[in-house]
């Protein structure tokens, strides 16, 4: 039963948000807790397959046509001489995608939350989230300690709390950086879809956001030197361009018009072994950190979301309802990162076995999609 259970989630990003609305309506008192000052978001697109938007429904977050987001067409696959078009995939059988500037979909779900009767405290630094009893204790940076029936950590990638349940980690650098921007657009298509321009060591994916007023560009290259981890470092624009000066065709025009970029060094952590403690949980990239190449990391979280407050729906123990939300999750998790890892050199392909490899995606490109099916169809909100 999750009525009266006073519950403390850490982070107001898109999975902080997406629980906190989704434990509210299951009648749970919930406070958001979040280092930032303000509600905001850096510039950027993310793609939100069926699977993602099945819980986004579910939650009344967006209705059958969803508000800012747009329908995407499926993804063209360009060699990057000259943007020769190789094929075509379509989109999942499962149901549209749908391209999002991240701040709308932020604000949408904020909205949501305030909506349902979360509270939500900004510019609040959490040090750690402990269990005591069978209680949670979050401890704030001042020094102020919260208690709560069960704290879920929703603190990204990098969460401090995922730490204390699961110890120290070395994420392992995977010798690929990625350059963000998005720029303006005034180019229209009825068919709006995703470009991925493929090149030796390197790939770009552009899709456009907001009514095709703006255009996202993730530019994806291996490299040997080290960067620290995260991604809200300032990057070069020249220095983007010079990297993919021999990208042509529209992805050139595209890289052409940047004139501010992010770079974000990707680094690869395993699925926490440990997920929860009776008290404590984690939730989407604290507990599965996944690489971006299957465009799952906001979906997943929207999917632990809802699996999370069902689970604490549905059992009066909590700490039976924390195990339950663990076993129903964990390998799923798995298997997508597994997913987006192994896909992430399959369009870097350098000669003669890019020209083989481009052959084979003329044939197959119509069927790509089929072999990650079982990734949008699945529907936690069916169950």
């Amino acid at each position: 039963m999750t009525d009266g259970r006073n519950i403390c989630v850490i982070g107001a990003g898109i999975g902080g948000l997406a629980a906190a609305v989704a434990l509210r309506q299951t009648g749970a008192e919930v406070t958001v807790l979040e280092q930032a000052g303000e509600i905001t978001e850096m510039g950027a697109g993310l793609q939100i397959s069926a699977n993602g938007m099945a819980v986004l429904r579910g939650l009344n977050v967006v209705g059958d046509v969803p508000e800012a987001g747009l329908r995407s067409h499926g993804t063209a696959l360009r060699d990057y001489r000259a943007g020769r078009l190789v094929s075509e995939v379509p989109g999942p059988a499962a149901g549209s995608t749908y391209y999002y500037h991240r701040a709308d979909l932020i604000e949408l779900l904020h909205a949501a939350a305030i909506r349902s009767g979360v509270e939500i405290r900004l510019g609040q630094q959490v040090a750690t989230a402990r269990r005591v009893g069978n209680q949670a204790e979050v401890e704030l940076a001042g020094g102020e300690v919260i208690s709560a029936d069960c704290a879920i950590a929703a603190d990204g990638g990098r969460s401090t709390i995922r730490t204390e349940l699961n110890g120290t980690e070395t994420p392992k650098f995977t010798h690929q950086v990625a350059w963000r921007a998005t720029i303006p657009w005034t180019h229209r298509n009825d068919t709006p879809r995703a470009d991925l321009t493929m090149g030796p060591g390197r790939h770009v994916v552009t899709y456009p956001l907001r009514d095709q007023t703006l255009m996202n560009i993730v530019a994806v290259e291996e490299r040997s030197d080290w960067l620290e981890e995260g991604w809200r470092r300032q990057g070069d624009p020249n220095e983007l361009r010079s990297r993919f000066a021999d990208f042509g065709g529209p992805v050139g025009e595209v890289l052409a018009q940047v004139r501010e970029t992010h770079l974000w060094a990707l680094f690869l952590r395993p699925v926490a072994p440990s997920w929860q403690n009776g008290a404590v949980a984690l939730l989407g990239d604290a507990a599965h950190p996944t690489l971006p190449f299957m465009a799952q990391g906001a979906c997943l979280a929207l999917e632990d979301a809802w699996v999370l407050a069902r689970s604490l729906e549905g059992h009066l123990d909590l700490a039976s309802a924390l195990s339950s939300y663990e076993l129903a999750r964990k390998d799923r998790a798995r298997h997508v990162v597994a997913a987006a890892a192994a896909n992430a050199r399959n369009f870097h392909f350098r000669s003669p076995v890019r020209e083989v490899a481009q052959l084979a995606l003329r044939v197959l490109g119509p069927r790509l999609g089929r072999r990650y099916e079982w990734i949008y169809s699945h529907d936690v909100t069916a169950g």
